[in-house]
């Protein structure tokens, strides 16, 4: 296929392999069934939870007294937040195992700088009925408790104020001791314990990092009243020796607010309601309208990440696991909410949803709870007298259907890369083996014509026998080939026949006028008797010539070479030229020494004369044609010049084919035959020959290059006339 002459279609390889890129197609569609099928599983579960948790809804709708266990207002109060905890907190000073997501909640206490010496962060948590607190203390010299003393307050501690279920007031001193923590019940003052041994039930752990003392400990909540009155005070010992109290930094409430802070934690009731409605891989949370979580059951089912994998087999499914991470973040959106699933961030996805709820819509949402594990989070509002006083929220994780799209997707995927693969490499084998067959027929073909247009064979030998389209095209070629190798052949032979035929009319037609001026003597001397024979004698040429171009070939197989100075050849060619043209001035140059070829000098003298002939009937009047001979490494050269007309470039290619000449159409009897008995006779002597026009354009130069003899030794090197673009000098 071409659109012009210089552009051309692609091949057919190229076909072949756009084709197989185009199969990938199948396995995109395929994708879009399965995203779509991953949709639907989603909604329906969303649509699911979101049931499940207008079912517990209703359970709370017009229970305010589940709401309300707090006996005062918190406005009242200043709040400490104990946050619910989803790991096991571990004693050990550090926040490694605390949801990191709570590290920006500490509450500061102190001076509002933050930097003065007792200040505390503190950081309060709930879990498995234990309240657990982070505390970070600006403090440079911390003193341990010496076991010597007796008294409790002579050294950095922690005191602990709480209202006990009896009411009375409750007090817990907190000694730190070389990395541990242990409690003590008090006496009023705070300087004894009120019993002689430690409460077990509360266990801590300190470390010293620079400036700062950082203690984490736990508290059972079952010490605490039903209005959880808590506080929590530092006192500040700095000199080892006098063990004096510099001073000490309380969570005390802002002016105007009660002397006890509250610790804000979940409702028993409301958790024991909630407790037996969890199913697997999923959590319920309740919150009030103030985003308390009041109570929690079940957890959410996490995945964890995939070891290393290191077999061929495991490195496939991590590659495949890799390339549908990327595909999806191509097609799939982070978050999921409603059949609209608009863009939300999803660290503030759980926000959203609560909002929502709390203002009277129930929503469900797709989110991404880490890299591993995506969620469904669904949210609808607790009624009581057309007011929103909090809201049930039921997590689940959708690892199930995740895992049942990812084992479809890589099936899918490992069926569709394997059989995509397969066909590849069979469409590469078939075009590959296809484009190598048209190439051998291309070259086979090509081989068929030698450069001169002459047939070398004459019929095929690749895929005679194949039963395609190709082995239609190599039959059809071949047929063609022999076709025209039988009317070459005719051709060939024809000069010959006509020689034959038009001898022996021609001979009888050649005595008659020999016998008629015979006969006639008076008839003799007549212009057409004269006419006559040089007709007869002329077409006895046209034949000869006919025959000998045709039988050249064969018999210059016979010929014996022998060692000639085509030197002295030249000049003695020359010499003779100049008698039989006395109109025409020929000059002849050679190298000065001998010039030595195996030739056969009746060939050589054949070539002469073609070339001579051709450059008399073409040169200008009053005009000399040049012969020069030039020797250089081991070929020599002769040249003839003349001026006249010059040459078209397109023809100084094809001047020494057959039957090719370009003398014009008044010179019909002239078949083009002479410088192709030229070529045929140069190439025979292992030599080339060429014809171009002069630099200057005014003629035509024709250059025969033959090989010098082996061991005859030329000499200094003598230039050619021109070696490109010849002159006539």
């Amino acid at each position: 296929m071409k659109f012009n002459d210089r552009v051309k279609g692609p091949r057919l390889g190229t076909k072949l392999f756009l084709f197989g890129l185009a199969l990938l197609v199948v396995p995109w569609f395929s994708y879009q069934q399965l995203v779509d099928m991953e949709r639907i599983l989603v909604q329906s579960q969303s649509q699911a939870q979101l049931l499940t948790a207008k079912s517990i809804s209703t359970l709370f709708n017009g229970r305010e007294d589940l709401f309300n266990d707090l006996p005062v207002n918190l406005e009242d109060f200043e709040p400490l937040f104990a946050h619910p905890l989803q790991n096991s907190i571990r004693l050990d000073a550090l926040v490694d195992d605390w949801d990191q997501n709570l590290l920006d909640d500490y509450l500061s206490f102190g001076s509002l700088s933050g930097t003065r010496d007792g200040d505390f962060q503190l950081l309060l948590g709930e879990r498995a009925d234990q309240l657990y607190a982070h505390m970070r203390i600006k403090d440079q010299n911390l003193v341990y408790r010496d076991p010597d003393y007796l008294r409790l307050d002579n050294a950095d501690h922690i005191r602990l104020d709480f209202i006990r279920n009896d009411g009375e007031d409750g007090r817990i001193t907190l000694v730190l001791q070389e990395s541990r923590v242990t409690g003590f019940a008090m006496d009023d003052e705070w300087r004894f314990a009120a019993t002689g041994s430690a409460d077990n039930r509360i266990q801590g752990y300190v470390r010293q990092e620079g400036d700062e003392v950082v203690i984490e400990f736990r508290f059972p909540i079952a010490l605490l009243g039903s209005r959880r009155f808590f506080g929590i005070t530092f006192v500040d010992v700095d000199d080892p020796n006098t063990r004096a109290i510099v001073g000490s930094t309380r969570t005390l409430p802002t002016a105007g607010k009660q002397s006890f802070n509250l610790v804000v934690l979940r409702s028993p009731e409301v958790r024991n309601i909630i407790q037996g409605l969890g199913f697997s891989g999923s959590r319920i949370l309740v919150i009030d309208n103030e985003k308390r979580v009041r109570a929690e059951t079940g957890a959410i089912q996490t995945v964890s990440p995939s070891p290393d994998r290191t077999t061929w087999f495991e490195k496939i499914a991590l590659w495949l696991e890799t390339a549908r991470a990327w595909v999806q973040s191509l097609i799939l959106k982070e978050v999921y909410t409603g059949p609209a699933e608009p863009e939300i961030d999803k660290d503030k996805t759980a926000d959203i949803a609560i909002e929502s709820s709390l203002s009277g819509e129930p929503i469900a949402m797709r989110s991404r709870a880490d890299v591993n594990n995506e969620i469904i989070l669904a949210a609808h509002p607790i009624i009581s007298a057309d007011a929103v006083i909090g809201t049930v929220v039921v997590e689940q994780n959708i690892e199930d259907i995740l895992s049942y799209q990812r084992a479809a997707l890589d099936q899918a995927t490992m069926v569709s890369v394997l059989s995509l693969f397969a066909v590849f490499i069979a469409l590469l084998v078939f075009a590959g083996r296809l484009a190598w067959r048209i190439r051998n027929l291309r070259r086979e073909a090509n081989a068929a014509i030698d450069s001169y247009g002459r047939l070398r064979i004459g019929e095929l030998r690749n895929e005679m026998h194949a039963g395609d389209e190709i082995g239609d095209l190599a039959r059809s070629v071949s047929n063609m080939l022999s076709r025209l190798h039988r009317h070459n052949t005719f051709l060939e032979s024809m000069p010959r026949t006509l020689r034959h035929e038009i001898n022996n009319p021609l001979n009888t037609l050649s005595t008659s006028l020999q016998n008629l001026a015979e006969e006639h003597p008076g008839v003799g001397q007549s212009k057409y008797l004269d006419s006559a024979k040089r007709g007869v004698h002329r077409i006895g040429s046209i034949v000869q010539n006919l025959a000998d171009a045709a039988n050249l070939e064969d018999a210059l197989e016979t010929e014996e070479l022998e060692a000639v100075d085509i030197g002295e050849l030249l000049e003695n060619y020359v010499a003779n030229c100049n008698l039989v043209h006395p109109q025409t001035n020929f000059f002849y140059r050679g190298p000065g020494r001998p010039a030595v070829a195996m030739v056969s000098d009746f060939r050589i003298e054949q070539i002469l004369d073609k070339i001579i002939d051709n450059a008399v009937d073409f040169h200008r009047p009053d005009t000399a044609i040049r012969v020069q001979l030039d020797c250089y490494r081991d070929q020599l050269q002769i040249t003839v010049a003349n001026r006249g007309p010059s040459l078209p470039d397109a023809v100084e290619k094809s001047v020494f084919d057959s039957m090719v000449s370009h003398r014009g159409p008044q010179n019909r009897l002239h078949f083009g035959l002479g410088l192709y008995v030229v070529r045929i006779i140069a190439e025979y002597h292992g030599g080339t020959v060429r014809a171009m026009n002069l630099v200057d354009g005014s003629g035509v130069a024709v250059m025969v290059q033959l090989p010098l003899a082996q061991d005859i030794n030329v000499g200094h090197r003598s230039h050619p006339i021109v070696p490109d673009r010849v002159s006539a000098g």
